[in-house]
C-alpha cells in the first residue's frame, strides 16, 4: 500500500514539473537562438558567480534529462559555450549520466514490476540476455546518437540490468557524443542549426563506433576460446565435420540434419540405436499402457452395453508384445536407415580426448565440431537395504516376464504414475509412495484430482507425504520403511520400481578431460546457441535439459546441428517459448505454457476459462465424459498464456493450443475455426466459446435488445 501511494506521489510530482515546463514556456530558453543571444549574459554571470552557476546548470541539466524533456542538446552546447571544452565536458558528462540514471530509476520504480509480471514469461530469454550481456547492449546504444537517449533510459529501467552498471556504462558510452556537442558549443557563434553539428559523415562514424562493443565481444570470445584451447593440440585436418555422441532422439536428429546438408557426420552409440525413448522409455511404456487400457475397457464392458466382459492373458505375452512394438519401430532408428541417409554409424563407447578428438574402439576420430547427446538415466537412491530386495527402474522393468503381485512405485511423477496405473490394470496390487502430497504435483490440483479419481477407481493406492527411509527383508517378504506424520509405516511388496526422476549423463565419456562446465542441476551448461564453454562442443537433449522430453531433444538438435555447421556465418538461439508435454495416464494430462500454479508463483496476472468434457457429445458417446480443458489468458484479452487438458486424447487435443501460442493467435481465432462434429477437438472451440461469453459486451447487447424490440413494432 505504501509503495502504491509512493508511486502516485511520484507520478503527480512528475506531471506538475512537466506541466510547469510547458505552461511557463520554459522551452524558449532551450533553443539555439536563445543560447546565442544570451551567451554573453551567461558567461558574465558565470565569471561573477562561478559555483552558483555550476550548481544551477547541473540541477537544470539533471532535471531536464530525468524528466526526458526536450532541450538536453542545447544544454550540452551551453556547457561548451559557457564553461569551455574541459570543464563543460566534465559537467555535462556527469549531469547527463545522473539525469539518465534518475529517469532509469523512475521507470524501474513505476513500471518494471507490472511489465515483468504481465510479460515475464515472454521476456525470460530477453532478461537472461540482459543479465549476461546488458552492458554490451547499453554501450552500443550509447555510442550511436541517432537512438534517442531518453528512450534508452526508460526502456533500460524495465530490464534486470543494475543501476550501478547502467550509470558507469552510460558515463563511458555517452562520452564520445558528449565531447562532439560540447566542442561544438565552444564555437556556438559558427553554428547555424542543430542539424549542422552532426553531418552524415560524422553520424556514420558514430554508427561504426557503435559496432565497437560487438567487435570487442568477438575479441573477448576469441581470447576466451584461445585460453580454453591452449592446452590442446588442434589437428590440421579433420575426418568429419561433425561427430555426434549418442543415438537417441537428439543425436539421431542432429546426425540426420548434418547428413541432409551434405556434411560428413559420424554417429557414435555404445548401446542401441534409438536411445532410451525407443528401447526403455516412450515406446515400451506406451505399448504397455495400450495393453493395460484394453484390460480396463473389458472391465468396463457393461458401460458399453455388453452383459459381461472377461479376458484371459499371460503377462509374459504382454511383455513380448512390448518388445514386438519396439522391434517394429526399430527400423526408423536403425543403422541401415541412417547409413543410407549418409550418416556413418559407429558402434562403441566414445571417449572425448580433446575438443576435436573422440576415441572409439581404440581409434581416435577427428571432427571440426562435436555434439554431445548422451541423454539421461533413472535416479537410483542407495537406500539402506535396497540391494536385498528386487528393484527396477524404467531402464530394466521391461525385462520382467513374471508379473509382480505387489508392485511398489517410488515416485508419483509422470513415469511413476503411468507405469503404476498400467501394472494395476493388468492385475498387480500397486502402491505409489511419494514424499509430496500426491501424484503429478507439477500440475494444478484440480487437474491432478481427475487422475487421482481414476487411480482410485482402478485400485492404485497413493501414499502421499511418505518419506522413504530404508528397505528390509523379513523372511520371504520385502518391506519399505517410510516416515509419515512422525510415525513409521512398513509397506510390503514383491518388486519395487524406482521412478524418482532422471539425471543427465555427464560422466563416463570424457567431458572431464575438457573441463566442461555443469549447471547447479548437474546438467551440462550451454549458452543460448547450445554451446558449452568450449565453443565447438555442443549439447542437446536430456544431457543439458531443461526439458527432458523426446520432442524437445529433437527441437534442440536442429539448433545444435545448424549452429555447429554454419555458426561462423549465422547462429540461431534455441527457442523454448512454446514447449508442450503430456503424461499418458488415463485420463491423459497435456499442457503447454503456464499452469495456474506457475502463474501464481511468478506473479503473472491471468484469467482462467474452463470447459468440462462431461458436456462434450463425442466424450459422452465414447463413455469418456470426464476431464476438462483449461486455459489461462491475459486479463481482458484472448491471448493464451497456457493451456492444460485432462481427459482422453489430451495429448492430441493440446496441439491446437500449441499452434495458437506459437503463431500468436488467441481464443477468438480458435472459436472462429470450423471443427468437425462430433469430435474431441470441439472441446477447444467450446472453451473459446466460454471465454467469449464471459467477455461479451453487456451494455451493447442491452442496446441491441432494445433495437430488436423497436424493430418488432
Amino acid at each position: 500500500m505504501v509503495k502504491k501511494y509512493s508511486k502516485l506521489v511520484l507520478i503527480f510530482a512528475i506531471l506538475v514539473l512537466v506541466w510547469s515546463f510547458f505552461h511557463f514556456d520554459l522551452g524558449e530558453y532551450l533553443t539555439l537562438q536563445a543560447l546565442k543571444d544570451r551567451r554573453e549574459i551567461f558567461q558574465n554571470f558565470y565569471q561573477q558567480n562561478t559555483i552558483q552557476t555550476i550548481a544551477i546548470y547541473m540541477a537544470v541539466y539533471i532535471l531536464t534529462t530525468a524528466l526526458s524533456l526536450p532541450g538536453a542538446t542545447i544544454l550540452t552546447l551551453a556547457g561548451g559555450a559557457v564553461f569551455g571544452l574541459g570543464l563543460g565536458l566534465l559537467l555535462v558528462s556527469f549531469a547527463s549520466t545522473i539525469g539518465a540514471t534518475l529517469a532509469f530509476l523512475v521507470s524501474r520504480f513505476l513500471l518494471q514490476e507490472s511489465v515483468q509480471n504481465k510479460f515475464g514469461a515472454y521476456l525470460k530469454s530477453f532478461n537472461e540476455g540482459m543479465r549476461k550481456d546488458g552492458a554490451f547492449y547499453l554501450f552500443t546504444l550509447r555510442l550511436i546518437p541517432v537512438v534517442p537517449f531518453f528512450v534508452i533510459n526508460l526502456v533500460m529501467g524495465l530490464t534486470p540490468i543494475s543501476a550501478l552498471k547502467f550509470f558507469f556504462v552510460s558515463q563511458v558510452g555517452m562520452l564520445a557524443g558528449t565531447a562532439v556537442y560540447v566542442n561544438a558549443g565552444t564555437e556556438i557563434a559558427k553554428i547555424e542549426s542543430l542539424s549542422g553539428i552532426l553531418s552524415p559523415a560524422l553520424l556514420g562514424s558514430f554508427a561504426l563506433l557503435g559496432i565497437f562493443p560487438l567487435l570487442a565481444k568477438m575479441v573477448v570470445n576469441f581470447i576466451k576460446a584461445r585460453k580454453v584451447y591452449a592446452k590442446f593440440n588442434k589437428p590440421k585436418k579433420f575426418e568429419y565435420n561433425l561427430l555426434v555422441i549418442g543415438a537417441g532422439s537428439a543425436g539421431l536428429v542432429s546426425a540426420y540434419i548434418a547428413a541432409a546438408v551434405k556434411a560428413k557426420v559420424g554417429l557414435i552409440e555404445k548401446n542401441k540405436m534409438g536411445g532410451d525413448c525407443l528401447n526403455t522409455g516412450c515406446v515400451p511404456s506406451k505399448a504397455l499402457i495400450q495393453s493395460a487400457k484394453m484390460m480396463a475397457h473389458v472391465k468396463r464392458a457393461k458401460e458399453f452395453g455388453f452383459t459381461d466382459g472377461e479376458i484371459r492373458f499371460d503377462f509374459s505375452e504382454v511383455m513380448k508384445r512390448v518388445h514386438r512394438v519396439i522391434a517394429k519401430i526399430e527400423p526408423h532408428d536403425s543403422v541401415e536407415r541412417y547409413t543410407n541417409l549418409g550418416v556413418e554409424c559407429i558402434q562403441g563407447t566414445a571417449t572425448i580426448r580433446s575438443p576435436w578428438e573422440v576415441e572409439v574402439n581404440g581409434k581416435v576420430l577427428t571432427a571440426k565440431n562435436i555434439i554431445v547427446a548422451a541423454g539421461a538415466e533413472p535416479v537410483m537412491v542407495p537406500f539402506p537395504g535396497v540391494d536385498q530386495v528386487p528393484h527396477y527402474t524404467s531402464d530394466n522393468i521391461w525385462e520382467l516376464t513374471e508379473q509382480p503381485k505387489k508392485l511398489l512405485v517410488l515416485g508419483g511423477g509422470p513415469i511413476g504414475s503411468e507405469l503404476a496405473q498400467a501394472f494395476c490394470r493388468l492385475g498387480s496390487e500397486v502402491t505409489v509412495v511419494d514424499q509430496a502430497p500426491g501424484i503429478l504435483v507439477r500440475e494444478d490440483p484440480d487437474i491432478a484430482a481427475f487422475v487421482k479419481q481414476s487411480f482410485d477407481k482402478d485400485g492404485v493406492k497413493v501414499l502421499g507425504e511418505h518419506r522413504a527411509k530404508e528397505f528390509k527383508k523379513v523372511g520371504d517378504t520385502n518391506y519399505l520403511v517410510c516416515e509419515s506424520n512422525g510415525r513409521e509405516v512398513e509397506i510390503a511388496f514383491d518388486a519395487c520400481l524406482f521412478a524418482l526422476g532422471r539425471r543427465a549423463r555427464v560422466s563416463g565419456y570424457g567431458l572431464e578431460n575438457l573441463g566442461i562446465e555443469l549447471t547447479d542441476r548437474k546438467t551440462i551448461e550451454v549458452d543460448e546457441y547450445l554451446r558449452t564453454n568450449i565453443p565447438n562442443v555442443y549439447v542437446c537433449g536430456d544431457a543439458t535439459g531443461p526439458y527432458q522430453f523426446t520432442h524437445t531433444a529433437a527441437h534442440q538438435a536442429w539448433f545444435c546441428a545448424v549452429n555447429a555447421l554454419f555458426g561462423r556465418f549465422k547462429k540461431f538461439k534455441v527457442d523454448y517459448r512454446v514447449i508442450p508435454w503430456c503424461t499418458f495416464t488415463d485420463p491423459e494430462v497435456a499442457r503447454v505454457g503456464l499452469s495456474e500454479l506457475e502463474a501464481k508463483e511468478k506473479g503473472i496476472a491471468y484469467e482462467v476459462t474452463t470447459y468440462g468434457l462431461d458436456d462434450l457429445d463425442r466424450a459422452i458417446a465414447d463413455e469418456e465424459d470426464h476431464g476438462m480443458v483449461k486455459a489461462l489468458t491475459v486479463p481482458g484479452k484472448d491471448k493464451i498464456l497456457g493451456a492444460t487438458i485432462v481427459g482422453a486424447h489430451a495429448g492430441e487435443l493440446i496441439t491446437e493450443f500449441v499452434a495458437a501460442m506459437k503463431n500468436n493467435y488467441g481464443l477468438n481465432r480458435i472459436l472462429g475455426t470450423i471443427h468437425i462434429y462430433p469430435t474431441w477437438s470441439e472441446a477447444n472451440k467450446y472453451l473459446a466459446g466460454n471465454w467469449k461469453k464471459a467477455h461479451q459486451p453487456e451494455k451493447l447487447l442491452e442496446y441491441v435488445a432494445k433495437f430488436h424490440k423497436w424493430n418488432r413494432g
